[in-house]
């Protein structure tokens, strides 16, 4: 029987020491920008998430919803002045961007010293990408040896897809994208597609991190099947309750870690 990894557990231990941090301050307290485009189920349920944790921790959340059809240079535009504005200690896009808009060219217009999603190429070494550090959080809570072992990355944003590859692969592991996650020792999921992910694309006693999240008939879905896949994967993070809590609390962390360093 597959054994679930408690990301809500791991997460509340992060959330914890982030809001004791903003509880000892007598001033300002972090502020981060969100930019949404469009109108994507996933992704609004993924802004609604953080809105709410940030209200828990004490950080403020300002959210900007823009429309599917806004022009890349008007998205450049509302980038550049978060930028600028002082008060704002941290930057993040939701992804996945509308296929039109090129994601790499988006994240690079972001400071990296405010990208709190850790994806511009010269990010600082204290800011990782939220949904990375959860992932490594996954196998060093159950203590995986990464030697000689694979893991293959499946994946609806190009950005995502080459930063899990990246750094899986400087931990150890054959990384390979979309192709044979059956042979995988480490099956890493973000494809938004309910119940996608059957036992006969998975390895005997795989670690499966689900990462998708679809929202369906007021239910919480992610890409994995658990009943369909529970005798036969080793370890495997539920939806809800997995990688989703612990990616925000990361989220806030380097909030957190971008205003401790303001000048």
């Amino acid at each position: 029987m597959v054994k679930k990894i408690d990301g809500t557990a791991i997460a509340e231990k992060i959330k914890d020491q982030v809001t004791q941090n903003i509880f000892k301050l007598k001033g300002a307290r972090p502020n981060l920008a969100i930019v949404l485009v469009g109108e994507r189920p996933d992704s609004q349920l993924y802004v609604a998430l953080k809105e709410k944790e940030g209200i828990r921790v004490g950080v403020d959340t300002h959210t900007y919803r823009l429309p599917e059809n806004i022009s890349e240079q008007a998205l450049l535009d509302v980038l550049g002045f978060l930028n600028k504005d002082a008060a704002i200690d941290g930057i993040l896009v939701q992804m996945p961007l509308p296929e039109r808009l090129e994601a790499g060219k988006i994240i690079a217009a972001i400071d990296p010293l405010k990208d709190v999603d850790g994806f511009h190429p010269r990010h600082p070494e204290y800011l990782m990408s939220p949904v990375l550090a959860a992932i490594v959080a996954c196998l060093e809570e159950i203590k995986f040896s990464y030697a000689g072992k694979t893991a293959c990355v499946l994946y609806n944003s190009e950005v995502f897809g080459r930063n899990v590859k990246d750094i899986l692969e400087k931990k150890g592991l054959a990384v390979t994208l979309k192709d044979n996650p059956e042979h995988a020792d480490v099956l890493v999921t973000a494809l938004g597609e309910p119940h996608k992910i059957k036992k006969d694309m998975i390895k005997d006693g795989a670690v499966v991190i689900d990462i998708g999240i679809t929202k369906r008939d007021g239910k919480v879905l992610g890409d994995v099947d658990y009943e369909d896949i529970k005798d036969k994967a080793g370890y495997l993070t539920p939806v809800p309750g997995g990688i989703g809590p612990m990616t925000i609390a990361f989220l806030f962390k380097n909030v957190w870690e971008i205003f401790k360093r303001r000048p």
